[in-house]
């Protein structure tokens, strides 16, 4: 699929892998729109691309704040072409804290609640507007992105809420891709390493160096960049379907 002119929506696109990403799809012409909770940060992007992104304040576990995001999205540009899911939260706790007390049930079902039920309500509502499109020469109408993490495969120590809700995401992108493909919709997903973004600039070294550590080469975090770029190349090649990508440089986590 061409992103010359494609529509694309990304959460979490004002920030971290999801503005990377939305700055990688303006560059190869495409519209954009952003849905995010940071109303202030995504405005910037907005003014900085006149007539080519739209905000819109979502919360992708929300069905109705998602449904007029697209609506939203379909009156300003006409379509969706492309979702990107970048929006989650990566709340930490164990099972049994230090005391033997149990993890809030609350705290484990929020994680889930936006991570796992965010993603699929996106890729959904997303799935419905594509299918309206007209297919290109290869039957393409649409191009769906989640984000997972490599949490969905080497949990550390705390990450059981978070390691749930991305190995739901690696998951569900097989039936998904099944699902949608008499429509002409494919289905990715990426499974992230530890990225720079602005979160991680802001830890000590003392903090980064033992992460880094663990990374095999390139020994360094992530470029949100080459998220980005990996978005370009799932969407450009149409080929590529029903696949969970770890973009980690050979990272495996440890315990702790």
């Amino acid at each position: 699929m061409n992103l010359n002119n494609a529509v694309a929506i990304v959460t979490g696109g004002a920030s971290g892998l999801g503005l990377a990403t939305v700055e990688e799809f303006l560059a190869r012409g495409a519209k954009v729109a952003i849905f995010d909770m940071n109303e202030a940060a995504g405005q910037a992007v907005v003014d900085a691309n006149p007539g080519r992104v739209i905000f819109a304040k979502v919360n992708v576990a929300d069905e109705q704040s998602t449904q007029a995001g697209v609506e939203a999205t379909l009156a300003a540009f006409g379509a969706v072409h492309v979702a990107v899911n970048c929006a989650g939260i990566g709340t930490a706790g164990k099972t049994l804290d230090r005391d033997s007390k149990a993890l809030p049930l609350d705290s484990f079902a929020k994680v889930i609640q936006v991570n796992l039920i965010g993603t699929f309500n996106v890729a959904r509502l997303a799935a419905q507007a594509m299918a309206n499109n007209t297919p290109d020469a290869d039957g393409q109408r649409g191009v769906i992105i989640n984000t997972a993490s490599v949490a969905a495969f080497d949990g550390q120590t705390g990450q059981a809420a978070y390691s749930a809700s991305k190995g739901g995401v690696v998951g569900m992108t097989l039936p998904m891709a099944r699902d949608l493909s008499r429509y002409g919709v494919r289905v990715n997903t990426i499974a992230p390493g530890i990225f720079d973004t602005p979160m991680m600039k802001g830890v000590s070294e003392e903090y980064r160096q033992p992460l880094i550590a663990m990374v095999q080469n390139p020994k360094r975090f992530g470029d949100p960049a080459e998220y980005g770029r990996l978005c370009v190349t799932i969407v450009e090649n149409n080929y590529l379907n029903a696949e969970t990508i770890r973009l980690d440089g050979g990272i495996r986590m440890q315990a702790k």
